[in-house]
């Protein structure tokens, strides 16, 4: 699926928890709808890993902190409405990263996938 209105709210909804404290980065990483191919959902995804390694620096710096909680805020609110994300944004992580690496569910088609990867993997 390359865009998918339920995806970005479910993104969006994840987001706000995390923003709120009721659920944490790392719980919250693998609850991303993986495959989706959704390049809002792979810059949001990267923006709450960089709003986790970034945690000591929020500690210490109130502004820092005010100013990535507000990003995520925008992050959060557009994906809500369903819509895309800034162009600029989107362009802002894949110039760091081709693809998010979105953990994929632990189901039997993902196995299966999983075990072709490797088994293609292997074979190169």
């Amino acid at each position: 699926m390359s865009y998918s209105k339920e995806a970005r709210v479910l993104v969006a909804e994840i987001i706000r928890k995390v923003l709120v404290g009721e659920l944490s980065v790392k719980n919250a990483l693998p609850m991303f709808p993986s495959n989706s191919h959704d390049k809002s959902i792979e810059a949001a995804f990267h923006a709450l890993v960089h709003y986790e390694a970034d945690e000591d620096l929020r500690s210490r710096d109130i502004m820092y902190r005010e100013e990535q909680d507000d990003y995520l805020t925008l992050i959060f609110q557009t994906l809500e409405s369903g819509a895309s994300l800034p162009e600029n944004i989107i362009r802002n992580y894949e110039k760091y990263y081709k693809s998010a690496d979105i953990p994929m569910p632990n189901d039997f088609k993902s196995n299966l996938l999983r075990f072709w990867r490797f088994i293609t993997f292997q074979n190169h």
